[in-house]
């Protein structure tokens, strides 16, 4: 999960049908559906230090590095999030709400004894991220009903065990255009191209020129204002995990816990943030696609502590 900060000049609102494909989708630009209030967390649930004031702690100024206990308990806290977003996939389809899947993600959480990370993060309304179309992070869930050809990014972050399990999986509903097809195809090669080159020793900076060069190839453009992070004991800490091209210094260690999460777009990644503070749109109305793991690296390579054991 992102939660990025971006400086946004203005807002333009209008709303229509974007006609550039055979299957026309919905462009969102516009808050115009209603948002529950959040789901109710249960006393016997360990929450979060933002719990409740919706605070967040200033991050470690150094990168964390997981001792034995904090790396087992990072192995359950994302086969939570891996589990609670497989339950939320298993629920997407045409008709479906925005907030039907957050309720599906909140109940999942609680029932395996887990807070929904994003939920009251720097006041953040629901537990979980829901993007459609060109929302390219940070959607709200709502009462807009999912409709056949739209894509949806969910991004699901649980905390268990005193850690942070994070991931996010972008989905088609029903029948989607080729061009979605493709992107949705990209951004997840992009994703496990970048997961393949990390290793003790290997640069940070290799990620974003790794996916760069991958997007470009199949011809999207990276969104260049959303990063990857540590993630642990802080929901979002050093490193920062850019997924363009860069020279920025750093280098994997072994007991490093992070996430890659590109978002690839179809057309300009430049991007703007709608009214509620939290909607990242797309300002050309082109659809985003985003896939995260949190990784651990070990002293021999990798492990992707959210990959899919169903696969």
């Amino acid at each position: 999960m992102v939660f990025c900060g971006v400086i946004i000049i203005a807002v333009t609102l209008f709303y229509g049908r974007n006609s550039s494909s055979s299957n026309s989708y919905e462009v969102i630009t516009e808050l115009k559906h209603r948002v529950s209030p959040p789901g109710y967390v249960p006393p016997h649930i360990t929450c979060p230090p933002y719990a409740d004031t919706g605070i967040v702690p200033e991050p470690p100024e150094a990168i964390e590095i997981k001792t034995d206990e904090q790396i087992a308990a990072m192995r359950t806290a994302c086969r939570t999030a891996r589990k609670v977003l497989n339950i939320a996939r298993d629920n997407i389809k045409a008709g479906v709400t925005t907030e039907d899947i957050d309720k599906v993600v909140h109940q999942a959480a609680i029932s395996f004894g887990a807070y929904p990370s994003p939920l009251n993060y720097k006041g953040f309304p629901k537990s979980v991220c829901t993007s459609v179309n060109n929302v390219a992070v940070h959607g709200v869930p709502d009462s807009r009903p999912l409709q056949n050809g739209d894509i949806v990014s969910v991004d699901v972050s649980v905390y268990i065990g005193g850690v942070h399990g994070d991931l996010c999986e972008t989905y088609a509903v029903g029948s989607v255009d080729p061009q979605a097809q493709k992107l949705l195809e990209s951004c997840r090669m992009c994703l496990d191209a970048a997961v393949n080159i990390c290793s003790p020793g290997t640069r940070f900076s290799w990620i974003g020129n790794t996916i760069s060069f991958m997007a470009k190839k199949d011809g999207f453009r990276v969104c260049p204002y959303l990063a990857g992070h540590g993630v642990g004991s802080v929901f979002h800490g050093p490193p920062e995990i850019l997924h363009t091209v860069n020279f920025n210094p750093g280098k994997m260690e072994a007991g490093m816990t992070f996430t890659i999460e590109p978002v690839l777009c179809e057309g300009s990644p430049t991007i703007k943030i709608l009214e509620d503070g939290w909607t990242v749109i797309t300002e050309d109305g082109k659809r985003t696609a985003q896939f995260e793991h949190t990784l651990l690296i070990t002293d021999t390579g990798v492990e992707v502590l959210t990959a899919d054991t169903e696969d």
